[in-house]
């Protein structure tokens, strides 16, 4: 009881710290722009680095679970996480840059372990413990944006980014306590020998070639991407349709905040259905229906911003739910996050820049927002064919009727 209690603070810890040194930097790019006398290339280069980085260095986070064990990778992560975030705040450029890159992939080994670590400890509860992590990323990501400018104005744009590494501190303390030689063996993040049935890494091989992994990343990527574009340019899309530019912020947090419960919520609901395919159909008819919206009645902005909200809210949940619901254990879902997340965020990476280009290209949105639209078909293909029950196994293209059978038996299990 102990251990699992240690396991929680772990688990909220590393949550909290997965979001926060990103959003709480976004705010300050003009002050830091300003103070080092960047130019609007390095600025460019500055704000799409973090997120670049999630996708780049994801592959990192399977392997060094495998050399290091799972504890100890997450420690190793927050304790990165830490002296990157501390190192951005120096006022060198190169300090700055070589502080981002050590914090994004902090993050992307985070990111990456985080579903690994659920699946390990909390087998039967993972709707809720996914849901209770998405919840914690999305509160510390909104608050750490929201205290940026008035940590900025009454210290200083070096202490307003110094500060997000004081929780990575804590959090690197408990995965080393947990990782320590002391803790029994499950909780230092070792593997468990392999059932007969086990898959995705855990009894080896890869990934690349079996069809449902590529469909859980695939998901996660057009997911994933679609959030960043709106993060990026919905302001800018709303000011043009008419709206101030206050309004226009306003829309943007009143987007993100609805999904705040919705990360809770739908982990939940996702890990108590045999298969998450009306979910993702909810999903993708509220994308379509908004994003329509934006093209031919932008009048009705604020309708449309709250069904975005409610549709970009519970998507990232529930393709992050997937990794640990098509995965049968610790060692597979990390090798199936740490393949969604790096084509994921490297398509995040992209796609505002994509995006932007298209939109200088075109004088305008309607091309860029018909593309969105578009894109959302992909999208409902690739979150049909991962929501189908079954586990990912590695060198194969389809999950055998075995082990489909045996999916939904522990589909079971994992219901609350």
């Amino acid at each position: 009881m102990k251990t699992r209690l240690w396991l929680i603070a772990g688990l909220i810890l590393l949550s909290i710290n997965l979001r926060a040194a990103i959003t709480g930097m976004t705010p300050l790019i003009g002050n830091v722009q300003e103070a080092l006398t960047l130019s609007d290339t390095q600025v460019s280069v500055l704000a799409t680095l973090p997120v670049l980085c999630l996708g780049v260095f994801a592959w990192l986070a399977p392997r060094l679970a495998r050399r290091l064990g799972t504890h100890a990778a997450v420690c190793a992560a927050v304790g990165v996480l830490a002296l990157g975030t501390a190192v951005r705040a120096v006022p060198w450029p190169t300090a700055l840059f070589a502080g981002t890159v050590l914090a994004g992939a902090a993050i992307a080994v985070g990111n990456v372990l985080l579903p690994a670590v659920i699946k390990d400890h909390f087998a039967q509860h993972i709707g809720l413990f996914t849901g209770f992590a998405m919840t914690l990323m999305a509160v510390s990501g909104a608050f750490a944006a929201a205290v940026a400018v008035p940590l900025c104005t009454a210290a200083g744009w070096q202490p307003a980014l110094a500060v997000w590494a004081a929780p990575a501190v804590p959090a690197a303390a408990v995965w080393w306590l947990l990782a320590a030689p002391g803790a029994r063996g499950r909780h230092r993040g070792s593997q468990p020998p392999a059932a007969p049935r086990t898959t995705g890494g855990s009894g080896g091989g890869s990934l690349l070639r079996c069809a449902l992994a590529w469909w859980v990343s695939a998901f996660l990527g057009l997911v994933s991407l679609m959030f960043y574009v709106l993060v990026a340019w919905l302001p800018q899309i709303m000011h043009a349709s008419g709206s101030t530019r206050g309004q226009a912020g306003l829309m943007m947090s009143v987007m993100l905040a609805i999904g705040i419960p919705l990360g809770f919520v739908v982990p939940v609901v996702a890990a108590r259905m045999r298969s998450q395919g009306l979910l993702v159909v909810a999903v993708i008819v509220a994308k379509l229906i908004a994003l329509t919206g934006l093209l031919l009645a932008p009048a009705f902005g604020w309708a449309w911003v709250c069904l975005l909200g409610a549709a970009t809210g519970g998507a990232f949940p529930l393709a992050i739910t997937l990794l640990g619901l098509r995965t049968d254990g610790p060692r597979a879902a990390a090798d199936l996050s740490g393949m969604a997340q790096t084509v994921g965020y490297l398509l995040a990476g992209l796609g505002p820049l994509a995006i932007g280009v298209l939109h200088n290209a075109t004088d305008g949105w309607r091309v860029p927002l018909t593309v969105l639209i578009v894109l959302v078909v992909p999208e409902a293909i690739a979150g049909l064919l991962a929501a189908r029950p079954g586990y990912v196994r590695p060198n194969s293209r389809e999950a055998d009727p075995a082990q489909q059978s045996a999916s939904r038996a522990d589909d079971r299990l994992v219901r609350l």
